[in-house]
């Protein structure tokens, strides 16, 4: 009986050896998938400093249905002139973003934290003295100067 006993204590503590190990990674796993998790439903990616009169590309998921009725999803941007500006960076902040597309002037309003965009990438800024670059609009034929970079 002691050989017997001796025999499912080592079992045992085989056992729970073996659990501990296990908890010990667990914690490490689930906060791997956790952060992950994070990343895919959160998105919260940093928001560049925006201005009026920046060149920037907005990267926004698009999904489709295609024949079969299968859901796809691709990115898409929109690259044009920030014109407008509004609530700053705020819950509820937008920018308007004008480009011309075949000689047509064509104006998307983004939320700022509207999960769809992906990536704001910021390609040029130029020099304006107002907030709101509605001007533009009307057909204004001078060309803007673009700013120098501080080093």
């Amino acid at each position: 009986m002691t050989e017997e006993n001796k025999k499912d204590d080592k079992k045992q503590d085989e056992i729970k050896k073996e659990k501990s190990a296990e908890k010990e990674t667990k914690p490490n796993d689930e906060q791997k998938k956790e952060e992950k998790g994070k990343v895919k439903k959160g998105e919260k990616q940093a928001i560049p400093e925006l201005k009026p009169g920046m060149t920037v590309r907005i990267h926004q998921k698009i999904k489709e249905l295609n024949i079969k009725g299968e859901e796809k999803e691709r990115i898409q941007y929109f690259e044009g002139l920030i014109i407008a500006m509004k609530h700053g960076k705020e819950a509820g902040a937008s920018i308007t973003v004008r480009k011309i597309s075949d000689g047509i002037g064509v104006e998307k309003i983004f939320p700022l934290h509207l999960p769809t965009i992906t990536k704001i990438e910021i390609k040029k800024q130029v020099k304006v003295k107002r907030a709101k670059l509605y001007f533009l609009k009307r057909g204004y034929k001078k060309k803007l100067k673009e700013k120098k970079e501080k080093k």
